[in-house]
């Protein structure tokens, strides 16, 4: 596992990356995150560069795709995981909440024929006609299956149902309500509730669902990579290289490289 990576091995910015980058250009004065280390972050991975996992990121060619819509500060912070999704799935948009604007490029994703979006947030907040637990691929004018595209709310769960109130272009398509049996591995920021998932468990459960196993498993084992290398690097510790994350990928990563 390596630490440092040389800048040329920095990769390209994905779309909650550019929108970091818008955000900070619009902010007027710098942004303090909670907790984690102190000091000089990666700007392609956002840990410490003796952590850093920017040589390791694992984009994925997928058949679905994920729509990210993020809450004012969640590209500033850190700990973020839609960050993490975005660097495993290749097909992946993210945009800024706002209550009183909607960006056009993200209307247009939604109408773009090509997908179908499902709305991924839980069923007993919606009206029972919505709400579906399983992905059907739906049909083009031209034949053609159209491809799931998952759109997460990427925010706190008081930020998300406000989200989810106050956004009637929504309306019109399906909440896809998740039923996962395990129980939420986020450990970077404090949570009351253990079946409260952090946005790439809940990425990881949609890819399931719509046929993309290998990325579903890809984004679990590189969100436990992440989550550990992120602690340890808040603890001022190197990263475990016997420990469970790093064995879990070293295996994922020479199964990938056997495909």
């Amino acid at each position: 596992m390596r630490g440092a990576v040389m800048a040329e091995e920095m990769p390209t910015p994905h779309a909650v990356s550019r929108l970091r980058t818008a955000r900070l250009a619009r902010s007027t004065k710098p942004f303090m995150a909670r907790g984690g280390p102190r000091g000089e972050r990666c700007a392609g991975c956002r840990l410490r560069p003796s952590h850093c996992l920017c040589a390791l990121r694992p984009t994925q060619a997928t058949q679905a795709g994920v729509c990210l819509l993020l809450a004012d500060a969640e590209a500033l912070k850190p700990s973020n995981t839609g960050w993490l999704v975005a660097d495993v799935v290749a097909d992946t948009y993210a945009f800024a909440w706002a209550r009183t604007e909607v960006h056009p490029d993200l209307l247009a994703l939604l109408a773009d024929p090509q997908w179908q979006p499902y709305v991924v947030f839980p069923g007993e907040y919606v009206a029972g006609g919505r709400v579906v637990q399983t992905v059907t691929p739906g049909t083009q004018a031209n034949g053609l299956a159209k491809r799931p595209l998952f759109v997460l709310l990427d925010a706190t769960w008081s930020e998300a149902r406000k989200m989810f109130r106050k956004s009637p272009y929504l309306d019109r398509f399906p909440v896809l309500s998740l039923q996962p049996e395990q129980m939420s591995r986020y450990q970077l920021r404090r949570s009351t509730r253990s079946d409260h998932f952090c946005t790439a468990e809940v990425a990881a459960l949609c890819l399931e669902l719509g046929g993309d196993s290998r990325a579903a498993q890809t984004l679990e084992a590189y969100f436990d990579l992440f989550s550990h290398h992120y602690l340890q690097a808040k603890h001022q510790l190197p990263p475990d290289q016997d420990g469970a994350a790093c064995q879990r990928w070293r295996a994922l990563s020479a199964s990938l490289a056997a495909d």
